[in-house]
């Protein structure tokens, strides 16, 4: 992976820890709208880390590749799970 590493996973602690949250309300028995409020930011924290994921994917792995048959295969990756992001 050639993203930064050190960010990568400080912000999947950050949400690891948002969850831990999470799972407090919904055994408090917490008000929705806040568990959903902390679910949305949680969601959005994991789409930042997606997007930080696949921009070094793109600059790297693709920039990078040996071969245009590489290349081609490393496009074809991306677009296949942009397709499923995007669902």
């Amino acid at each position: 992976m050639q993203a930064d590493r050190a960010k990568i996973l400080r912000m999947l602690k950050t949400a690891r820890g948002q969850m831990d949250g999470i799972v407090r309300m919904v055994e408090e028995d917490r008000y929705c709208i806040d568990i959903s409020q902390q679910l949305m930011a949680t969601e959005a924290l994991l789409g930042r880390v997606n997007r930080e994921i696949m921009t070094a994917h793109l600059k790297h792995c693709v920039n990078e590749a040996a071969t245009p048959a590489e290349r081609e295969q490393k496009i074809d990756e991306l677009v296949a799970i942009l397709g499923k992001i995007l669902k």
